[in-house]
């Protein structure tokens, strides 16, 4: 699904009365059990009612994007032996590519192997847009990703011109997705966490004062 199938798509943006929300879930899923349907409509009513929600919208060539964090979803064919590579990969790292912390907007990735290790599940989240992050991709890591992704057939580089029309070719944007804190970004989780570990210390002392 690319950026177009959204907008054919597009997700209600004005507030709905609750009895059109019933009306939309007896639609949906006329087939569920009243108590579903209940926990559904109250669920729909109180995010309706909330003034800071942030609906989902897009990153861009494709994903979804939500206030300022966007997905990237993608399933590719490996090379034969890739997926056996790839785990060598992982097993030296520990599963801590402290390389990636040089794009200052990634979240996570998460490399998952499918149908009998023929294919590769690639998520990641990551703040702002498409265009800009497989940017920083190509200028912050390349050699890394050129490391990852050489396992996966058809790869041209990350520097290749047409490397970004690549990932597009293989990238599926999310149907339903949540963000938890739509509008942190990984600046702002960074910073959270040190003033939280700071007042945490700062009170742990000023305990053992009192």
């Amino acid at each position: 699904m690319n950026t177009a199938s959204i907008a054919a798509n597009p997700i209600q943006a004005k507030r709905r009365t609750r009895e059109e929300i019933i009306q939309a879930v007896e639609e949906a899923v006329p087939d569920a059990s009243a108590q579903s349907k209940k926990a559904l409509i109250d669920d729909l009513v109180a995010q309706d009612a909330d003034d800071t929600a942030v609906e989902n919208g897009s990153a861009g060539r494709a994903g979804l994007k939500s206030g300022n964090v966007s997905e990237l979803t993608s399933i590719i064919t490996l090379k034969p032996g890739g997926a056996a590579r790839l785990r060598r990969i992982f097993a030296m790292v520990r599963g801590n590519f402290s390389g990636a912390n040089r794009v200052a907007t990634l979240h996570d990735m998460r490399f998952i192997f499918l149908e009998n290790d023929t294919k590769l599940l690639f998520a990641t989240t990551y703040d702002g847009d498409w265009d800009t992050y497989i940017g920083d991709f190509a200028t912050k890591i390349p050699e890394l990703m050129d490391l990852l992704f050489g396992s996966v057939e058809g790869w041209p580089g990350i520097k290749s011109p047409d490397v970004k029309d690549f990932i597009i070719s293989k990238q599926i944007t999310a149907a339903g997705w949540y963000v938890a804190n739509p509008k942190q970004s990984v600046v702002d989780v960074k910073r959270n966490a040190k003033i939280a570990e700071t007042l945490d210390t700062f009170l742990d002392e000023f305990g053992k004062i009192a």
